[in-house]
């Protein structure tokens, strides 16, 4: 059975109100924290990831206490529709928990990707919030000049990652990522495809790579809204776009990790 949940818009939460409806204008504060994840039908992959990694950021930030982020995410679970498709944001400010909840985006299963690697804008690429503004003004560059998507790259030319997703690359029967010491974000749905190809006893290595030595290559990139998209064409230059011949069975997999959400 299928249960309402709170409409689309701005919600902030108190521990005596709860969640409560508030304007754009009621915002206060800038954004020091944010998560987000696709939910469908009641459905969602990493929830608990999301999580572990909103309280941890919370933390890094002198946010509330732990069992005060624990009383908000309870609360905003619950609230969550269990029909439709929804991408959700929880939210962060100086003085406010927050519920931004918004119809999910068409999804993708393929991108088309800006071939000028753009220089990283972030202040705290390691934190998503802070920074959110500075990718969304990159992506739109991109989209600009013909692709999807921007990926950011570090002083030496170096893949970090895209403006919205994780940057995965094979070589041979290898899954590489980028190294952990360099400036990136620890994306969910990364860290659940890296698990899944140590347990089934595939290689994978994180290796310094440029955007011209991903060329001919298959490149994957990933996120909690999309999942799995290889990049099918390299916008705006010379490098050649691979044949996607592993994503459609890793896809599959995703998209069968999404698990209900928990009852009240």
């Amino acid at each position: 059975m299928t249960r309402p949940g709170v409409a689309e818009g701005l919600w902030a939460w108190s521990p005596a109100a709860g969640l409560r409806p508030v304007q754009e204008t009621e915002a206060e504060g800038p954004l020091l924290v944010a998560d987000s994840w696709l939910v469908r039908e009641g459905r969602v992959r990493g929830l608990d990831r999301h999580r572990e990694r909103f309280v941890r950021s919370c933390g890094e930030s002198a946010g509330p206490p732990s069992y005060r982020l624990l009383e908000f995410w309870a609360a905003m679970t619950d609230a969550l529709p269990r029909s439709g498709a929804w991408f959700p944001r929880v939210e962060l400010t100086p003085r406010q928990m927050r519920l931004r909840l918004r119809p999910a985006p068409p999804l993708g299963t393929e991108i088309r990707v800006w071939a000028a690697g753009q220089s990283d804008p972030r202040t705290v690429p390691r934190r998503k919030g802070p920074d959110l503004d500075a990718l969304a003004a990159l992506r739109s560059r991109a989209t600009g000049a013909g692709a999807d998507e921007a990926v950011l790259v570090g002083p030496t030319g170096v893949v970090l990652e895209a403006a919205t997703a994780s940057v995965l690359w094979w070589e041979d029967d290898t899954l590489c990522l980028p190294p952990p010491r360099l400036p990136v974000l620890p994306g969910v749905t990364a860290a659940l495809v890296r698990e899944r190809a140590r347990r089934e006893g595939v290689r994978v290595a994180h290796r310094e790579r440029t955007l011209p030595e991903l060329s001919g290559r298959e490149v994957w990139l990933v996120n909690a809204l999309h999942g799995i998209r290889p990049v099918v064409n390299w916008i705006g230059g010379p490098l050649e776009a691979a044949p996607a011949r592993r994503a459609p069975e890793w896809r599959a997999w995703l998209d069968d990790l999404r698990e209900p959400l928990p009852e009240k």
